[in-house]
């Protein structure tokens, strides 16, 4: 694979300062680059074709049961990946479509069958189950992170303007901005090298990304992941195994992840700097995110 270079491809613009920020930057480049022609990705991306899309009642029926719930198959389906539902588990509740009996299933271009009624099926969630390990594309960080380092990000969102609470979340996310309520939220219950990235993801959201930005969710989400990144390297924290799945994923693999942070590094860094020092904001302006961004 031809090697893709952030610096090579953009005219970033930034002082000699700065030089080491873009080395890391382009260290995360190469970084997801590598994941996304590995095995392990390939692997995962064969097991996530093995859980449905729900619907959006059926979303909020498994969350109201089961609000922690990630990734979630029926009974068979666990046993098809190797995994089996620990005895005595309560099964999650939802909803699946009834079709007739007499129904022949036709070619891909013909309409699906209609839709007779519905009948209550149970499925499980991973936490539910036992096995063997799924490949995924992100893990929680488990490392110690700085109290110090902790408190100088809070401290940077309270100068910002942002209240901070350290609080439960509902679902499996990690953090959230409002721009619309000067609100960040942090799960409390993350370990504390992962509570430091987060915390760094959503500043990144803070500073880059306000009720004016005409990007996409999966621009604002790649933004923010790789100026955490570059944050936690700063600060002494790996988060490469959190990090790189998390921007491979939201940009569709490792060509578009390159192609994107090529594009948008010059504001990457200057996030970077406005989460790290203060000394300057980066130009928000046409640049900034929706009221609220659930991530991290």
């Amino acid at each position: 694979m031809a090697k893709t270079s952030v610096l090579a491809s953009a005219d970033l613009g930034l002082p000699a300062r700065s030089q080491a920020k873009s080395e890391l930057l382009e260290q995360l480049t190469q970084a997801v680059l590598k994941l996304t022609s590995s095995t392990a990705w390939e692997n995962w991306l064969r097991t996530s074709r093995q859980f449905h899309h729900y619907s959006f009642p059926n979303q909020v029926l498994i969350l109201q049961q089961r609000p922690e719930a990630s990734w979630v198959a029926g009974y068979r389906g666990w046993l098809r990946l190797g995994r089996q539902v620990r005895q005595g588990e309560r099964a999650i509740r939802i909803l699946a479509p009834c079709f007739s009996v007499a129904t022949v299933p036709g070619d891909e271009d013909e309409p699906p069958p209609p839709v007779l009624g519905f009948r209550v099926a149970r499925v499980f969630d991973l936490s539910q189950t036992e096995g063997r390990e799924l490949a995924q594309p992100v893990r929680t960080l488990v490392g110690h992170g700085s109290g110090a380092d902790l408190a100088r990000l809070a401290h940077r969102a309270v100068e910002l303007d942002f209240q901070l609470q350290f609080t439960d979340l509902w679902g499996t996310r990690n953090g959230d901005c409002s721009h619309a309520l000067r609100r960040i939220r942090i799960r409390e219950d993350l370990p504390p090298a992962h509570k430091l990235k987060t915390l760094a993801h959503e500043l990144g959201h803070a500073v880059l990304h306000g009720p004016d930005f005409q990007g996409s969710r999966a621009l604002a989400e790649l933004e923010a992941e790789s100026a955490a990144y570059l944050v936690c390297q700063e600060l002494g924290v790996d988060s490469s195994d959190y990090s790189l799945g998390y921007v491979a994923t939201w940009s569709g693999g490792g060509p578009e992840a390159a192609r994107l942070i090529s594009a948008t590094g010059g504001r990457i860094l200057r996030g970077v700097d406005a989460i790290l020092e203060g000394s300057r904001r980066p130009e928000t302006a046409g640049t900034t995110c929706r009221p609220t961004s659930a991530t991290g």
